[in-house]
Protein backbone atom coordinates (compact mmCIF):
# COMPACT_ATOMS: atom_id res chain seq x y z
CA UNK A 1 0.00 0.00 0.00
CA UNK A 2 1.21 3.75 -1.29
CA UNK A 3 1.64 6.13 1.05
CA UNK A 4 -1.89 7.85 2.21
CA UNK A 5 -3.68 5.11 1.00
CA UNK A 6 -6.64 3.35 2.98
CA UNK A 7 -8.28 1.79 0.31
CA UNK A 8 -7.50 -1.69 -1.33
CA UNK A 9 -7.38 -1.88 -5.08
CA UNK A 10 -7.91 -5.63 -6.78
CA UNK A 11 -7.62 -5.77 -10.33
CA UNK A 12 -9.09 -9.11 -12.23
CA UNK A 13 -7.85 -9.70 -15.93
CA UNK A 14 -7.40 -12.81 -17.86
CA UNK A 15 -7.88 -13.89 -21.80
CA UNK A 16 -11.28 -13.41 -23.53
CA UNK A 17 -13.89 -16.43 -22.72
CA UNK A 18 -12.29 -17.40 -19.63
CA UNK A 19 -15.18 -15.86 -17.49
CA UNK A 20 -14.37 -12.67 -16.42
CA UNK A 21 -17.19 -10.72 -16.24
CA UNK A 22 -18.70 -13.14 -14.74
CA UNK A 23 -15.73 -13.51 -11.77
CA UNK A 24 -16.70 -9.67 -11.54
CA UNK A 25 -19.91 -9.99 -10.36
CA UNK A 26 -19.59 -12.69 -8.69
CA UNK A 27 -17.43 -10.95 -6.71
CA UNK A 28 -19.62 -7.64 -6.14
CA UNK A 29 -22.42 -9.58 -5.26
CA UNK A 30 -20.56 -11.54 -2.87
CA UNK A 31 -18.72 -8.51 -1.15
CA UNK A 32 -22.02 -6.81 -0.88
CA UNK A 33 -23.73 -9.72 0.82
CA UNK A 34 -20.19 -9.76 3.30
CA UNK A 35 -21.51 -5.78 3.70
CA UNK A 36 -18.14 -5.03 2.24
CA UNK A 37 -19.67 -2.74 -0.57
CA UNK A 38 -16.79 -2.32 -3.55
CA UNK A 39 -16.66 0.04 -6.34
CA UNK A 40 -16.35 -1.72 -9.34
CA UNK A 41 -15.08 -0.26 -12.58
CA UNK A 42 -13.34 -1.39 -16.08
CA UNK A 43 -11.19 -0.61 -18.58
CA UNK A 44 -11.42 0.99 -21.02
CA UNK A 45 -12.98 3.41 -19.11
CA UNK A 46 -16.49 5.03 -20.05
CA UNK A 47 -14.98 8.62 -20.13
CA UNK A 48 -15.17 10.31 -23.99
CA UNK A 49 -11.40 8.87 -23.75
CA UNK A 50 -11.96 5.41 -22.76
CA UNK A 51 -15.19 5.26 -25.10
CA UNK A 52 -12.77 6.53 -28.25
CA UNK A 53 -10.35 3.61 -27.06
CA UNK A 54 -13.04 0.63 -27.06
CA UNK A 55 -14.41 1.65 -30.23
CA UNK A 56 -11.67 2.69 -32.20
CA UNK A 57 -9.16 -0.69 -30.81
CA UNK A 58 -10.19 -2.72 -34.15
CA UNK A 59 -8.56 0.12 -36.17
CA UNK A 60 -5.69 1.67 -34.61
CA UNK A 61 -2.52 -0.41 -34.06
CA UNK A 62 0.51 -1.34 -32.36
CA UNK A 63 2.57 1.31 -30.63
CA UNK A 64 -0.79 4.05 -31.29
CA UNK A 65 -2.88 2.22 -29.23
CA UNK A 66 -0.68 1.13 -26.08
CA UNK A 67 0.04 4.96 -26.29
CA UNK A 68 -4.22 5.47 -26.03
CA UNK A 69 -4.60 2.64 -23.63
CA UNK A 70 -1.68 3.97 -20.93
CA UNK A 71 -3.33 7.31 -21.74
CA UNK A 72 -7.13 6.23 -20.68
CA UNK A 73 -5.40 3.85 -17.80
CA UNK A 74 -3.61 7.06 -16.46
CA UNK A 75 -6.99 9.53 -17.00
CA UNK A 76 -8.90 6.38 -14.62
CA UNK A 77 -6.01 6.01 -11.99
CA UNK A 78 -6.39 10.32 -11.85
CA UNK A 79 -10.29 10.64 -12.04
CA UNK A 80 -11.23 6.93 -10.31
CA UNK A 81 -8.91 4.30 -8.56
CA UNK A 82 -7.06 7.38 -6.78
CA UNK A 83 -9.72 8.85 -4.89
CA UNK A 84 -11.13 6.03 -4.13
CA UNK A 85 -7.66 4.57 -2.32
CA UNK A 86 -7.19 7.69 -0.40
CA UNK A 87 -10.97 7.51 0.66
CA UNK A 88 -10.55 4.12 2.30
CA UNK A 89 -12.83 2.21 -0.72
CA UNK A 90 -12.27 -0.74 -1.91
CA UNK A 91 -11.73 -1.09 -5.63
CA UNK A 92 -12.17 -3.93 -8.14
CA UNK A 93 -10.97 -2.93 -11.78
CA UNK A 94 -12.33 -5.64 -14.60
CA UNK A 95 -8.88 -5.06 -16.26
CA UNK A 96 -5.98 -3.39 -15.53
CA UNK A 97 -2.17 -3.55 -16.40
CA UNK A 98 -2.16 -7.32 -17.06
CA UNK A 99 -4.28 -7.04 -20.07
CA UNK A 100 -2.12 -4.24 -21.46
CA UNK A 101 1.00 -6.22 -21.20
CA UNK A 102 -0.63 -9.23 -23.24
CA UNK A 103 -3.31 -7.60 -25.23
CA UNK A 104 -0.46 -5.22 -26.88
CA UNK A 105 2.20 -7.56 -27.06
CA UNK A 106 -0.06 -9.77 -29.18
CA UNK A 107 -0.35 -6.27 -31.49
CA UNK A 108 3.42 -6.58 -31.47
CA UNK A 109 4.37 -3.82 -29.21
CA UNK A 110 7.84 -4.56 -27.13
CA UNK A 111 6.63 -5.00 -23.45
CA UNK A 112 9.77 -3.14 -22.72
CA UNK A 113 8.07 -0.56 -23.92
CA UNK A 114 4.85 -1.29 -22.11
CA UNK A 115 6.24 -1.36 -19.11
CA UNK A 116 7.81 1.73 -19.56
CA UNK A 117 4.56 4.18 -20.56
CA UNK A 118 2.66 2.37 -17.75
CA UNK A 119 5.66 3.20 -15.17
CA UNK A 120 3.85 5.55 -13.24
CA UNK A 121 0.10 3.59 -12.55
CA UNK A 122 -0.14 2.36 -9.03
CA UNK A 123 0.29 -1.37 -8.82
CA UNK A 124 -2.78 -3.43 -7.04
CA UNK A 125 -2.71 -4.45 -4.03
CA UNK A 126 -4.36 -8.06 -5.23
CA UNK A 127 -3.88 -8.88 -9.02
CA UNK A 128 -6.12 -11.31 -9.75
CA UNK A 129 -5.05 -13.66 -13.03
CA UNK A 130 -7.91 -15.68 -14.61
CA UNK A 131 -6.42 -18.56 -16.52
CA UNK A 132 -8.05 -21.68 -18.95
CA UNK A 133 -7.35 -24.20 -20.75
CA UNK A 134 -6.74 -22.47 -24.60
CA UNK A 135 -9.44 -25.36 -25.87
CA UNK A 136 -12.13 -24.48 -23.18
CA UNK A 137 -11.01 -20.53 -24.46
CA UNK A 138 -11.52 -21.52 -27.89
CA UNK A 139 -14.63 -23.40 -27.49
CA UNK A 140 -16.50 -19.99 -25.44
CA UNK A 141 -15.24 -17.73 -28.14
CA UNK A 142 -16.56 -19.18 -30.65
CA UNK A 143 -20.15 -19.78 -29.29
CA UNK A 144 -20.05 -15.92 -28.59
CA UNK A 145 -18.74 -14.91 -31.60
CA UNK A 146 -15.75 -12.83 -32.90
CA UNK A 147 -15.96 -9.41 -31.03
CA UNK A 148 -12.44 -8.17 -31.84
CA UNK A 149 -9.73 -8.95 -34.11
CA UNK A 150 -7.78 -10.71 -31.60
CA UNK A 151 -10.31 -13.40 -31.64
CA UNK A 152 -9.48 -13.72 -35.46
CA UNK A 153 -5.59 -15.79 -34.64
CA UNK A 154 -6.27 -19.23 -33.86
CA UNK A 155 -3.31 -19.52 -31.64
CA UNK A 156 -4.57 -16.35 -29.69
CA UNK A 157 -5.66 -18.08 -27.31
CA UNK A 158 -2.71 -20.64 -26.03
CA UNK A 159 -0.57 -17.40 -26.46
CA UNK A 160 -2.94 -15.30 -24.44
CA UNK A 161 -2.53 -17.82 -21.65
CA UNK A 162 1.30 -18.30 -22.13
CA UNK A 163 1.60 -14.27 -21.97
CA UNK A 164 -0.77 -13.66 -18.73
CA UNK A 165 1.73 -16.06 -16.90
CA UNK A 166 4.63 -14.10 -17.86
CA UNK A 167 2.71 -10.58 -16.74
CA UNK A 168 1.58 -12.74 -13.53
CA UNK A 169 5.20 -13.28 -12.81
CA UNK A 170 6.06 -9.22 -13.96
CA UNK A 171 3.72 -8.59 -11.66
CA UNK A 172 5.52 -11.06 -8.46
CA UNK A 173 8.41 -9.45 -9.32
CA UNK A 174 6.98 -6.02 -8.26
CA UNK A 175 5.83 -7.54 -4.64
CA UNK A 176 2.28 -7.60 -5.88
CA UNK A 177 0.18 -10.32 -4.05
CA UNK A 178 -1.31 -12.76 -7.25
CA UNK A 179 -3.76 -14.86 -7.22
CA UNK A 180 -3.67 -17.13 -10.54
CA UNK A 181 -6.84 -18.71 -10.57
CA UNK A 182 -7.64 -21.72 -13.28
CA UNK A 183 -11.35 -21.07 -13.90
CA UNK A 184 -11.67 -24.64 -15.98
CA UNK A 185 -11.32 -25.75 -12.51
CA UNK A 186 -13.74 -23.80 -10.41
CA UNK A 187 -17.67 -22.21 -10.64
CA UNK A 188 -17.28 -17.88 -10.66
CA UNK A 189 -18.49 -18.24 -7.11
CA UNK A 190 -15.94 -20.03 -5.89
CA UNK A 191 -13.17 -17.89 -7.43
CA UNK A 192 -14.89 -14.87 -5.97
CA UNK A 193 -14.76 -16.38 -2.57
CA UNK A 194 -11.22 -17.27 -2.76
CA UNK A 195 -10.91 -13.53 -4.04
CA UNK A 196 -12.84 -12.01 -1.07
CA UNK A 197 -10.42 -14.02 1.35
CA UNK A 198 -7.19 -11.90 0.20
CA UNK A 199 -9.01 -8.68 0.87
CA UNK A 200 -8.78 -6.73 4.31
CA UNK A 201 -11.39 -5.62 6.07
CA UNK A 202 -11.74 -1.67 5.37
CA UNK A 203 -10.92 1.24 6.05
CA UNK A 204 -6.85 0.11 6.44
CA UNK A 205 -5.27 2.80 8.35
CA UNK A 206 -3.99 5.89 6.58
CA UNK A 207 0.01 5.23 5.74
CA UNK A 208 0.86 9.31 6.05
CA UNK A 209 3.27 10.39 3.29
CA UNK A 210 6.65 11.31 4.83
CA UNK A 211 7.34 14.75 6.04
CA UNK A 212 9.46 17.02 4.05
CA UNK A 213 12.75 17.59 5.03
CA UNK A 214 13.81 20.72 6.26
CA UNK A 215 16.82 22.54 4.07
CA UNK A 216 19.53 22.93 6.42
CA UNK A 217 20.71 26.48 6.86
CA UNK A 218 24.37 27.43 6.09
Amino acid sequence: MSPGRSGWFVSIDGPSGVGKSTTVQALHDLLAEQGRPARRTVEPTNTALGTFTRSHANEIHGLALACLVAATRYEHVETVIDPALHGGELIVSDRYLPSTLVLQQLDGVPVEFLIDINRHVPMPDVAVILTAEPGLIAHRIAERGITHRWHLDPTGPSREVDLYREAAAYLMDRGVDVLLLDNSAYTPSDVARRIADAIPALPLPSVPSPAPSTPQGT
